[in-house]
This record gives C-alpha cells, structure tokens and sequence, in this order.
C-alpha cells in the first residue's frame, strides 16, 4: 500500500501504521490507555462517508417490542410478521433470561475489556478458525478506515471452546449465556416460521439456530469521535442476531432506506436483527 498524506498533508505510510497498531494487540483501549488526545489517521473516515446521516427519535413504532409471553400469540406473530417485512429489526421483552445472567454477560465484558492487556494479547489473533479470539477490526487491512472499537469473539456451537480457554473474566457466564440466548432464538424462530405460514419448526428444521457465535464489542472513548464510526452502516451475514445492549445506546437502524432512527436500550430487552441469510431463504 503506497504512503499517503495525513489530514495535516505530512507523508506517511498506512500500512506501516496499520501494522503498528495491529503488533500492539492491545486494541483501541490500548491507544486509550497510552493517552492519546487525536484520533490517529487509520481511524479517520472520509468527509463523505460521515455526511448524510441523519437520527429520528420520532418515528413511532419504528422499532416494534414483542411479548414473547403475551397472552394471544397471533398478536406476536403478527407483530413480527410486519417488523421482518419492514424493517428488520424488534425487540423481545419476557424472554426468560434472567436479568443478572444478561447483566452478568455485559459486566464480564467489560472487566475483560478494561482488565489487563496481557489477557488480552494472550487471545489476540486474525484466525478466523480460533474459537476464542480478541482483535479489533477484522478488516483492518482491507477497509478504507478503522472503526474505533475492539471485540472479544467466542464461537458456542455447535461444538465451543473448551472453558479453560475462555477468558477468566467472562468464563463463568458465557456459556450458561449461550444456552440462554439460544432458547431466544428459537422462539423467535417459531414466530417467524409462523409469520410466513409455515410449521413453527420450518426455520428450526432448516437448521437455522445451529450455530451460535458471541460478537462482543466494545467502544472505548473517542477522542474525536465526530471524525470516525464505532461500527459503521453494515447488515448482518447470518440467519438471525439476538443484540444486547447496554445502557450506552448509540445503536441505529435504517428505516425506509432514508431515515436513521435511534434504537434506546429497553432494560431487559433483547433486539433481534433479521440476517442476510434468513432474508436470501424467505424471499419470496
């Protein structure tokens, strides 16, 4: 990759740089933690990139909630029927997760996140066959800028990493996490299978809920976050991602294929997002 000039218009070498970040296997936290005052150049996304998005609190019922317990389920059905035709996305409430496995999920991260970076450089890699892997950005050197944050990335199923080889901070939640998520997702499946007017096992059968990976991302604080993105506009690959937030917010969805809406944290809420692959299968 050819040097290039900074936004000061002094020469410098992006690969060079990339490949210095990425030797630190500290992440985004470790630039954090050296105090940095700017964002560094990789980081730093076009002007045109950053323009044009605009956030709505407005937009009633954009983000529908659906009651997993609710006492008709055609009402569920019908809720999720219009949110997976629309716009992609609802949040599940009366779930069954316990709220201190979900609390217990969010605070292990973060322990690990702001623990020591030796944890973290012991699990560091781009293997993407590694069941158990900590890096920031997957495509650090493929994309035309970095995304200010780091992930922690465990794969659950069908056959997980051994416990020893989950992170200390997380290894007494992770897995009983998993099971519990996975219930979610296959209640969620059912209403969906319905929705089309199909056998509630349709989506289950098709093997839609066999394999389970945990994503976990973290976003440290941004010295000049108005200059780069957390995550930017993408979609999902898979058949159906279960999100938890946390009370953070700063999570967006497009609605119209025009408007950006923000989608607040509901305690206790799980948000689903209809993947690329359930869309390619249910298109009719």
């Amino acid at each position: 990759m050819p040097s290039t000039e900074s936004a000061a218009g002094v020469a410098w070498d992006r690969r060079r740089e990339l490949q210095a970040f990425d030797d630190t296997k500290a992440g985004v936290k470790g630039l954090v933690d050296a105090g940095v005052t700017a964002l560094p150049p990789i980081f730093r996304h076009s002007p045109e990139s950053l323009e044009g998005i605009t956030s709505s609190n407005h937009v009633a019922g954009a983000i529908p909630t659906v009651d997993l317990a609710a006492p008709r389920r055609e009402d569920a059905v019908a809720l999720v029927r219009h949110a997976a035709g629309t716009v992609g996305f609802f949040q599940v409430v009366n779930h069954g997760v316990p709220a201190e496995l979900m609390a217990g999920m969010l605070e292990g991260v973060r322990r690990f996140n702001e623990g020591p970076a030796e944890a973290k450089q012991a699990i560091y890699s781009r293997d993407q066959a590694r069941k158990v892997r900590f890096a920031s950005n997957f495509d650090l050197f493929s994309s035309a800028a970095a995304n200010w944050r780091d992930t922690l990335f465990f794969h659950l199923a069908p056959d997980p990493a051994p416990s020893e080889e989950l992170p200390e901070a997380v290894r007494d939640v992770v897995t009983e996490y998993g099971h519990a998520v996975t219930k979610v997702g296959l209640s969620v499946l059912e209403l969906l299978s319905e929705s089309l007017g199909l056998s509630s096992d349709h989506l289950r059968d098709m093997d839609c809920a066999e394999n389970l990976n945990a994503v976990c991302q973290y976003y440290p604080p941004c010295p000049e976050p108005y200059l780069t993105w957390g995550t930017k506009r993408h979609t999902d690959p898979g058949f159906l991602t279960v999100l938890l937030q946390d009370g953070m917010g700063g999570l967006q969805v497009l609605v119209d294929g025009k408007t950006w809406v923000d989608v607040p944290p509901v305690p206790g809420a799980f948000i689903m997002n209809i993947g690329d692959l359930l869309q390619y299968f249910t298109h009719s």
